[in-house]
């Protein structure tokens, strides 16, 4: 899960691209900084997505500058550092951690739990600063193991729930912005989930893993209800997100909400349609 929040990079002009590209690299310096090289291996674009966003909405002073880094050594590349930083990448942390165990308990991934045991330290560190963050994640994985348990075949409970989570770590601040941020992160959580589900369903369905569209893919209208279902989620997200008095990078942002984030959506939807052809027209010779 995650990974689907991301730029649309031929709809948007390159030194717009390199500023997020400055935002990215930026969180991963962050994370390395304070959790070491193993915490800037748990870098995702989602997270990189909040920090541009509270970026845009609180303008703190920014910080541009220029490095090398382990995994660019021979070139140096630009970042963007920000007091929301630490926050973010505590939140990608905490994310990060709880993702290996949920690994570990569904696949039996030895891989997911050596990340884990290496995570833990740090995830313990976040813990204490923002308990009530993380008893929400730990929460919110509670629940979606026992629909997971229970054999669910309803999408709208863990999706809820997805959103829900998202929608409190997208809240960096008790204020007056805090009930729209967590609008803009329940929408996309709940597009999250779904897509993954959707994404992952082909794979799911041939392991004989759960996934709660399982009982959905016999409709005759299946690919329509979950595009219908994913434009819905984002639709929320983009509406709170207009609520919101951004200038600064907020063309990145909509370039994200209104574009990027069905960027992965076509790609694998015509990876599909073409293997389907490609089927049909091998059982038409």
């Amino acid at each position: 899960m995650f990974g689907y929040i991301i730029t649309n990079a031929e709809s948007l002009p390159k030194e717009r691209q390199e500023r997020f590209r400055g935002f990215y690299c930026g969180l991963c310096r962050r994370l390395r900084l304070r959790y070491g090289l193993v915490g800037s291996t748990t870098l995702s674009f989602d997270m990189t997505f909040l920090a541009v966003l509270l970026n845009a909405l609180y303008e703190p002073d920014e910080t541009e500058a220029c490095e090398r880094c382990v995994p660019h050594p021979f070139k140096a590349h630009d970042y963007v550092d920000t007091e929301v930083m630490d926050y973010v990448a505590d939140m990608n942390v905490a994310l990060a951690y709880h993702k290996c165990l949920d690994n570990w308990l569904d696949d039996r991934s030895v891989l997911s739990l050596s990340e884990a045991k290496l995570l833990k330290s740090a995830y313990r560190k976040v813990s204490g600063l923002y308990p009530q963050k993380c008893a929400a994640i730990e929460r919110w994985l509670d629940d979606i193991h026992v629909m997971e348990r229970s054999g669910l075949q309803a999408i709208d409970p863990p999706v809820n729930a997805t959103g829900r989570l998202l929608g409190e770590l997208f809240v960096y601040r008790d204020d007056v912005w805090a009930d729209t941020l967590r609008e803009v992160g329940d929408g996309l959580g709940r597009f999250i989930y779904l897509m993954d589900a959707w994404d992952d369903l082909p794979e799911d369905m041939k392991r004989k893993r759960y996934n709660p569209l399982k009982g959905y893919a016999r409709r005759a209208d299946y690919d329509a209800f979950c595009q219908s279902a994913l434009m819905l989620s984002v639709a929320d997200a983009t509406r709170a997100f207009e609520l919101l008095p951004i200038v600064r990078d907020a063309d990145i942002l909509r370039n994200i909400l209104y574009s990027g984030v069905w960027s992965k959506y076509a790609l694998i939807r015509n990876k599909r349609e073409s293997g389907k052809k490609e089927k049909e027209h091998a059982g038409s010779l």
